[in-house]
């Protein structure tokens, strides 16, 4: 995992390459979802919070059209294009969501030069923590803010989610930038997928004596990729045999019925996001109360209904799970599209080592990849560093 390069250090190195210094450096987090999975595009609840690992860019715009980038990590050079013929064929690797997001401003009628961009990142990639997003936000923080565009949040939001589904080709909903552009410190955020509703809800792990730990298998995945796309169309399915909008206008009430009018494949994806959205409420009101020693079983639950109806999990995420939940852990649940990435594991922090120790254990006698391990914290969203 990369280790974060300072502010100082970041706009020194953008200098050394780019010959001036930046006009600023902006920070966008990842984030980890606590619950509700593959609920956004069907209009529905989440419950996401920023983490402590981010993308950071430090950004200086040009006086021409062209684009110049590069990245602290991986093998890929300086990439340049040209802001004014940008086609989505054409973008590669991380650049292509710097160049989704100059190219959905200029689908909403914005003139946007070009740009030297300078990124950074300790947000693990392809591991399900929205790294892809965190770089979006960043550079869509500091267009706003250096064009003069004057977009709200919300504004911020679709731009980004049109940069993911119409240029990088990923059909995603809202939530990852809606977490890491409204994200708080201390605080998870439940969105209203339908209507972009936000509010904040305490989410103080650690004072309840509780820590959050992100495992991440090593297994890559992409949202680009067939299965979330086959899962996106097995939803608009369901809505349409069940004659609703969306979804998340089906009431687990109503999976009796539905279970009489759909296949079996796609009912068991309709019953995933059904009792997700049901589980997503459930644990909002929990943390508003109880508080979060009391959402473990809805987890567990989560975990369960993704690895048997949604049909998202793997074997590397099972074993996560599982055995973090033989470790300690009153909750556990894999995080993220699926098809690989991370678990999260919900546990006293009284058992961490031993947790940490267990899951690492269990990969090596699987033989897995070691995977990595390591505890996050809700954090503040989308900022100006400097």
């Amino acid at each position: 995992m990369n280790v974060p390069l300072g502010t100082t250090e970041l706009r020194s190195r953008f200098e050394a390459v780019f010959g001036a210094a930046p006009d600023g450096v902006w920070q966008a987090p990842g984030r980890v979802n606590l619950i509700g999975e593959h609920t956004d595009y069907n209009e529905g609840f989440v419950l996401p919070f920023a983490i402590d690992r981010a993308a950071r860019v430090a950004v200086r715009l040009r006086p021409d059209s062209t684009v110049r980038m590069l990245s602290t990590f991986g093998n890929q050079g300086l990439t340049t294009a040209d802001a004014a013929a940008l086609e989505p064929a054409a973008a590669r690797g991380w650049t292509k969501y710097p160049l989704g997001v100059l190219w959905a401003l200029q689908q909403r009628g914005l003139a946007v030069p070009g740009l030297d961009l300078l990124l950074d990142s300790d947000v693990p990639r392809g591991a399900g923590l929205s790294s892809s997003h965190a770089i979006e936000c960043a550079v869509i923080l500091a267009l706003n803010e250096l064009t003069g565009a004057g977009l709200s949040a919300q504004d911020m939001v679709l731009a980004t989610q049109r940069a993911e589904n119409d240029f990088v080709g990923a059909p995603t909903g809202i939530m990852d930038q809606s977490a890491s552009l409204r994200g708080a410190a201390g605080q998870a955020v439940f969105l209203d997928c339908r209507d972009q509703g936000v509010r904040l809800v305490p989410f103080d792990a650690e004072g309840a004596g509780l820590v959050l730990l992100v495992i991440d298998t090593k297994v890559s995945h992409s949202h680009a990729g067939g299965g979330y796309a086959a899962r996106r169309a097995s939803c608009e399915l369901g809505a349409d045999v069940l004659g609703v909008r969306a979804l998340r206008d089906v009431g687990v009430e109503d999976l009796e019925e539905a279970a009489g009018l759909l296949d079996p494949e796609t009912f068991r994806r309709v019953r995933h996001v059904v009792t997700e959205n049901d589980r997503v409420l459930r644990t909002v009101e929990l943390l508003e109360g109880a508080g979060p020693q009391a959402i473990g079983p809805l987890l567990d639950a989560s975990h369960a209904s993704m690895r048997d109806d949604f049909e998202i999990s793997c074997p590397e995420l099972d074993l996560a799970v599982d055995t973090a939940r033989t470790a300690g852990a009153i909750g556990a649940r894999m995080t993220g599209g699926g098809f690989g990435g991370c678990a999260i594991a919900l546990a006293p922090a009284g058992a961490e080592e031993r947790l940490r120790a267990t899951v690492a254990s269990a990969f090596t006698g699987a033989g897995y990849a070691a995977p990595d391990i390591f505890r996050v914290r809700p954090a503040a969203g989308a900022l100006r560093l400097a």
